[in-house]
């Protein structure tokens, strides 16, 4: 019975997941090659028509003909000029039905504007929220270079990946994502490599949104806590005392200094024991993790993750207040720069940190969109624009960074607080009590309680694929599985909750393959194979593999 849910030509070739299966939108004609059922077969006019007996041989043996031949090898396959116009193609059930493809005409492919866009939204990640502190772990002069350099190798190597299928002659590779090529031209090795590396990406995202989710939950709540109870934060709190407050959670510099969120002094209506019991049961990291446990982990058993894909939107709309949120506080806050080049004085940093590594390994991951670029180019309307349109992408990326970047680290206000206090998550540096921020926090809170199902559906279905061959084996395999991802969000929230680090490591893990190591070998092998290798691009790609290498052994060292 297995064989018979199989799709009818090129099995592994055309890498669909079973929840797209039941989808003809996204149907590629002459990729996918569908079954052609002709209009005098179909018996009756129902919705799913019975198709005759004629209609049944010539299916049998179309499959007797594809199982002659690997799935990668054309020669046995229908010609094309047999394949049947969009308005009769028909997809044959093992049932004995015959389904007619809809809306696979160009109409539905998006514009270039939908496309670029598109790739901002899927970038922008958590990734934004540390991009000042990069900057200030590598100095703002050198911070802002390494942001420009990582961002155009970045999109070099990514333009290797939306190319690489194309190189490959003699295979119909137009329904190839990267991990295919690597399959095609690595082995096994390549396949299972650049999905442990893949897996990686995607595990310390889930791991970073469970810290943060964490830390907006907390902070929220103080929120509501604080105005419900009149309560309000105290002066010994370690920060500044303008209207738009800022602060500083952990003063290097004060060795009495608050290492706490902030102290809290009682209003008219306060009550200390109530307060001390609040505390010891809203902890930001003794407790909070814990309390997403009964709302997240069933979410993750969900079968299908279609819900949640319906908020998606909620990305835009975060990240669009995010940035009107930067703006209207660097417009309050002005700009707080003195330039010393390499000498760190009592408020400022050198422009050229030795610590600038961690900056390169937040980019990775902030630049990183590699494994799925294939797939979101392909609804292009117009796929000669393809790098066009990618590097118009790049660039909306990497000015959105570098204004976020910019705004915050210049703006941070010192004296009277020291640059080097900017946090991993820069919103930490406001108070909970900061009214636009905890609207910011809000957002970004619900926005990542439906994304983070999402990328648990992700790391489901290529893990349970690769290696059960079904995407949902059972329930409790899905909930093995789950336990352990949310088991390692709330470790890291409990013990080491630094996104910055997390970030830097598995994005400079997941790059080291999936943006350096692979798409560089991957092209050189393509074109030494057409004899154009030139030793100028064995030298330069040589170089793209030395610098993922180092960038991952760096953040050992830092």
């Amino acid at each position: 019975m297995e064989e018979d849910n199989r799709p009818l030509l090129s099995p592994e070739q055309t890498g669909e997941s079973y929840s797209n299966r039941g989808s003809t939108d996204s149907l590629d004609f002459k990729a996918k090659r569908p079954f052609h059922v002709e209009p005098r077969n179909i018996v009756d006019d129902d919705p799913q028509e019975r198709v005759s007996a004629e209609a049944a041989i010539l299916n049998s043996r179309v499959q007797y003909y594809s199982r002659l031949t690997a799935s990668s090898d054309r020669l046995l396959s229908p010609p094309n000029h047999v394949i049947p116009g969009p308005e009769e193609l028909y997809i044959y059930s093992p049932l004995g039905t015959a389904f007619k493809v809809t809306g696979s005409d160009p109409s539905s492919k998006n514009p270039s504007i939908i496309t670029i866009f598109a790739i901002w939204n899927t970038m922008m990640g958590t990734s934004i929220l540390s991009i000042p502190w990069g900057m200030k772990q590598a100095g703002f002069t050198l911070g802002i270079f390494i942001l420009i350099f990582t961002g155009l190798l970045m999109l070099y190597c990514c333009y290797i990946v939306l190319k690489s299928p194309k190189a490959i002659p003699y295979v119909d590779a137009s329904d190839w994502e990267f991990p295919d090529v690597c399959k095609y031209y690595f082995g096994k090795f390549g396949q299972w490599s650049s999905l442990i590396f893949s897996m990686v990406s995607l595990i310390g995202a889930m791991v970073v949104y469970w810290v943060l989710m964490s830390n907006f939950l907390y902070n929220s709540g103080q929120f509501i806590y604080n105005y419900a109870h009149n309560v309000s934060m105290s002066d010994l709190e370690f920060g500044t005392n303008d209207s738009d407050k800022v602060i500083c959670p952990f003063p290097k510099a004060e060795p009495g200094g608050n290492h706490t969120m902030g102290k809290l002094y009682l209003g008219n209506s306060g009550n200390e024991t109530s307060d001390v019991s609040f505390e010891r049961w809203w902890s930001k990291t003794n407790t909070i993790p814990l309390y997403l446990i009964p709302l997240l982990l069933p979410l993750l058993c969900f079968r299908s993750a279609s819900f949640f894909a319906r908020f998606t939107f909620l990305g835009t709309i975060s990240v669009v207040y995010l940035i009107a949120l930067v703006t209207i506080k660097a417009v309050h806050l002005g700009f707080h720069l003195e330039f010393h080049w390499f000498d760190t004085t009592q408020f400022y940093v050198p422009e050229f940190r030795l610590l600038f590594p961690q900056f390169t390994g937040v980019l990775t991951l902030a630049f990183f969109i590699h494994n799925c670029i294939i797939t979101l180019m392909k609804s292009n309307k117009h796929q000669e624009n393809n790098v066009r349109d990618l590097s118009v992408a790049y660039l909306l990326v990497g000015l959105t960074y570098l204004y976020v970047g910019v705004l915050i680290f210049a703006s941070f206000p010192s004296p009277p607080l020291f640059k080097d206090c900017i946090e991993p998550n820069f919103l930490d540096n406001f108070p909970s009590s900061d009214v636009m921020v905890f609207v910011a926090r809000t957002f970004l809170l619900f926005q990542m309680v439906t994304v983070y199902p999402l990328l648990g559906y992700l790391v489901r279905v290529q893990v349970m694929g690769q290696i059960f061959g079904n995407h949902y084996p059972s329930f409790f395999h899905i909930l093995a599985l789950n336990i352990v991802i949310v088991g390692a969000g709330v470790l890291m929230a409990r013990f080491y909750p630094n996104i910055g680090s997390i970030i830097r490591f598995s994005g400079a893990t997941c790059g080291l393959a999936l943006v350096f190591v692979f798409p560089a070998l991957v092209h050189m092998i393509s074109r030494r194979r057409q004899g154009l290798l030139r030793w100028p691009s064995v030298l330069f790609h040589s170089f793209l593999i030395v610098l993922g290498i180092a960038n991952l052994l760096a953040q050992f060292f830092m």
